[in-house]
């Protein structure tokens, strides 16, 4: 256990340290994970190896570079009208604030104080955010030359590891990696099928209900969806929200009503007759995970902390197959 420990210390020390360097290869291997049948099912056609990458990289570029451009321009649109809202459902509360001794305008006379007090950090602010998303940009670009590589060579890959592995243990070493790769895919394509069925139900309630940018609020339940709990309860709560500032709270209500019905429909039928062959993790497991990966690494550690967890579990799955093999008859 103590070496255990070290080793799991090490490598998280490892991973936070060179992060710059340890995102864009981890976001390029649940790629890899992901779309491998696509970049199989091309190599089947008879198509180059190098050419079937390129297709499968091009495919992911337009499909994220797509649901990003909707989400934006669908918040950017209803920006205006969720500020409108609130601040209108802000103004029939006043009533009890004034009875409980507060007005809104000494709310909002501390609001500004406060914002006059932190002003000057705005500008530091605003250059972080752009470096930041210089870093995102350029993290991308190297996922998705990775995503090439790790699809057009995964079998040189596969020798390179049997290779470098201790005299003795190269089968056992490629099991091992084998294992964690069909958790991770497994993960993937679970996931995935999930957020479709969830974004097609929910965008359909949305249109029905006449919820403005429905579209878009689907793409965020996609995209959402690859954070398991969490990512479902902030987009959910973005497409509440939505549906308050255009509709009103009845409309709100049964926005929510929808949501809460999608995500049971998917948390007891979805997830076991999906996921029912791939690695199974306990819910606290999860949380666990998510608490984790969010503190090391904020949201990307949220993405990618669950279906590392489920690497994980495959080794040891694997370790103890190995170790325990079945009796024989």
């Amino acid at each position: 256990m103590l070496l255990l420990s070290g080793v799991v210390s090490l490598v998280v020390w490892f991973c936070v340290t060179f992060q710059a360097v340890v995102t864009p290869v981890l976001l390029a291997l649940l790629g890899s994970a992901l779309l491998g049948p696509l970049y199989r099912r091309l190599v089947a056609m008879r198509l180059n190896r190098s050419l079937a990458a390129g297709l499968t990289c091009t495919t992911v570029v337009l499909v994220m570079g797509g649901a990003s451009y909707i989400v934006v321009a669908a918040l950017i649109d209803t920006g205006d009208q969720i500020v409108s809202s609130l601040r209108d459902a802000a103004q029939s509360l006043s009533g009890t604030f004034e009875a409980a001794g507060t007005s809104v305008d000494e709310i909002a006379k501390n609001a500004k104080g406060l914002v006059s007090q932190f002003g000057g950090t705005a500008v530091s602010g605003v250059m972080s955010g752009v470096s930041l998303l210089t870093e995102m940009i350029a993290a991308g670009v190297l996922a998705i030359l990775l995503l090439f590589f790790f699809l057009r060579d995964s079998g040189k890959a596969v020798a390179a590891l049997h290779s470098l592995a201790p005299h003795g243990s190269g089968d056992t070493v490629v099991a091992m990696a084998r294992r964690a790769f069909q958790a991770i895919e497994g993960f993937m394509r679970g996931t995935t099928i999930i957020a479709v069925i969830n974004a097609v139900f929910i965008t359909a309630g949305l249109l029905i209900l006449q919820v403005p940018n429905a579209f878009g609020l689907g793409a965020l339940v996609f995209i959402g969806a690859y954070i398991p709990y969490l990512g479902a309860l902030l987009s959910g709560a973005v497409a509440v929200l939505v549906a308050f500032a255009d509709g009103g709270l009845a409309i709100s209500l049964w926005t929510l009503g929808v949501v809460l019905a999608v995500q049971a429909i998917e948390g007891n039928v979805l997830q076991p007759v999906i996921q029912s062959r791939t690695l199974q993790m306990h819910p606290a497991v999860v949380l666990l995970a998510l608490t984790a990966g969010a503190s090391v690494a904020g949201t990307l550690g949220m993405l990618l902390s669950v279906p590392l967890t489920a690497a994980a579990f495959g080794v040891v799955s694997e370790l103890r197959k190995r170790n325990h093999p079945p009796p024989t008859h």
